[in-house]
């Protein structure tokens, strides 16, 4: 074999293209109630912070962020005036593995 194939042989099979780590935008959206001054998003995908990701309040009073995910499932909870609330819309909920009880879940294809 010549030296070019043999480099494209050798290849890793997961490349830094993969579909996997590809990220793509992913809208977050809380009802909350009318009287509700603040709410955060947080999950596995920003380290759980509690001060990032502050979701703002649209004129039909749903609150709304849009982030880049990456393929798999992400744990996520939303703060609703410092309070940990699970989303009712979330694919599922995992308990005992996010650093609350529970945490809502989403899959990202």
């Amino acid at each position: 074999m010549n030296s070019t194939l043999d480099a494209v042989m050798e290849r890793p099979v997961t490349s830094p293209y993969s579909a996997k780590r590809m990220a793509k935008p992913v809208n977050f959206y809380c009802r909350a109630r009318p009287d509700v001054k603040s709410v955060r998003l947080v999950g596995d995908f920003n380290d759980w912070d509690l001060t990032s990701l502050p979701m703002q309040r649209q004129p039909d009073g749903c609150w709304f962020v849009q982030i880049p995910l990456t393929h798999g499932h992400h744990q996520y909870v939303f703060l609703v005036d410092g309070e940990p609330e699970l989303d009712p819309d979330a694919a599922g909920i995992a308990s005992g593995l996010a650093p609350f009880a529970k945490a809502s879940v989403i899959a990202v294809s």
